[in-house]
């Protein structure tokens, strides 16, 4: 089995739970997922399976969308629900358009410290099982870039919140980071992935659905989990070279006009992926080819 699953996480498993769910079904050893989710949350977790395992590289990069619940009023030790609460403070005071302002400040590129329960590791060892230690390390505060907060309802001490953001943002920390501009605190309540890059919830399944008959799971294929990358056809002679690991050169591929230097591309032939590459005209390191291939596919994608 190659392909990719969009599975709908419930919550109070992690992601690496539906992992082993899935090379159960598929009989399959090789699968991974796109992008963690906390075990609290649900959604959207495209998880690959044999061959596709090879462009979750390319899948995590997207943005993704969030529906977030917060809980004005307490902060805890995981920024989150499953925590134990540090600190009360009242928020009678607070108002609609305090949580407009406040929520509009994180806006953008901004930096956040990754919460000590994180699957971060140091040393090889996740950072949430030195916290259950009791152990807090420094962290470097990472750059995210937040593009959008829609205020969905508010209905104090909880607010609802709906956040597009880059990859490696920590919705959690958000909601603490809200919390603490506002000056009562928060932490996150409730959570769930709408939008994973190409992804919505439409094209969600259940695993339990499929606990039956794992060989109707709708496998997609590696071209549809990467059809926002610009692709190019190469010709006959150029795709047999790039099979043997030798890039083509500008001349050998249509398609779409070429993108700016360094943009990642995929190259085809007669439709089937057979690279991820990085359009690199000119290169001076070798003079071969005008593209620095990152990953080169053998063998045909799952049909979707």
């Amino acid at each position: 089995m190659d392909g990719l699953l969009v599975i709908d996480k419930p919550g109070g498993v992690t992601s690496h739970d539906v992992v082993r769910q899935v090379r159960r079904l598929c009989r399959q050893r090789q699968v991974g997922h796109a992008g963690t989710l906390d075990p609290m949350a649900t959604g959207i977790l495209v998880v690959g399976v044999g061959e596709a395992t090879r462009i979750i590289q390319f899948l995590m990069v997207g943005e993704k969308t969030y529906r977030a619940t917060l809980k004005l009023g307490e902060s805890t030790d995981t920024q989150d629900a499953e925590g134990n609460v540090l600190v009360q403070r009242s928020f009678d005071a607070i108002t609609a358009d305090a949580i407009e302002s406040a929520c509009q400040s994180f806006v953008g590129t901004i930096r956040q410290l990754p919460p000590m329960f994180s699957a971060l590791k140091k040393d090889g060892v996740p950072l949430y099982k030195l916290a259950r230690q009791g152990i807090e390390i420094e962290r470097e505060a990472r750059e995210v870039t937040v593009h959008r907060i829609q205020v969905e309802k508010i209905d104090l001490p909880f607010v609802t919140l709906v956040v597009d953001c880059s990859k490696g943002t920590y919705i959690r920390t958000l909601a603490h980071d809200i919390g603490e501009m506002l000056g009562c605190g928060a932490h996150l309540t409730a959570l769930r992935r709408t939008r994973s890059g190409c992804f919505n919830e439409t094209d969600c399944i259940r695993l339990e659905d499929f606990v039956d008959a794992p060989d109707r799971l709708p496998l997609l294929s590696l071209e549809h989990g990467l059809r926002d990358y610009p692709s190019f056809e190469v010709s006959p002679e150029a795709a047999a070279r790039l099979r043997n690991g030798i890039p083509p050169s500008a001349d050998e591929v249509s398609g779409l006009p070429l993108p700016d230097a360094g943009s990642t591309v995929l190259l085809l032939d007669d439709g089937n992926l057979l690279a991820a590459a990085r359009f690199a005209p000119g290169r001076e390191n070798e003079r071969r080819g005008d593209f620095e291939l990152i990953r080169v596919f053998l063998r045909a994608a799952a049909a979707r």
